[in-house]
């Protein structure tokens, strides 16, 4: 298989939403895998005030070419005005081959184009 960029994109969102964005992620091919991590305490100042929440941090993974799409539809799924995405670029040549390679598999070339 030719190497296919990927990226591990980072999310976090409110435990009552994490779910169902990560299902809709790898169910329109945007995304292979969604790791959710629960019980993440994030600090943050927002509209001028030192926040509190309870979080759960996503990590996504998927094709590079993926994460205009994959941002559009958590923007459209989050609660938050501006929800966190991070991108972060994988090496095609670190870690499992294999992994890197299924992970390219279960992202679709056609929702690239939508």
């Amino acid at each position: 298989m030719d190497k296919i960029a990927l990226s591990l994109v980072i999310v976090n969102a409110p435990p009552s939403d994490a779910d169902r964005i990560a299902r809709a992620l790898v169910e329109r091919k945007l995304a292979a895998c969604v790791n959710l991590l629960p019980g993440v305490r994030s600090f943050y100042v927002w509209e001028g005030k030192l926040t509190e929440d309870q979080e759960v941090t996503m990590l996504i993974k998927t094709r590079a070419s993926l994460v205009a799409s994959l941002t559009d539809v958590v923007k459209s799924l989050h609660p938050y005005s501006i929800p966190e995405v991070l991108v972060l670029s994988v090496d095609s040549d670190a870690g499992n081959a294999s992994y890197l390679e299924w992970i390219a598999r279960e992202t679709s070339v056609v929702a690239e184009t939508q």
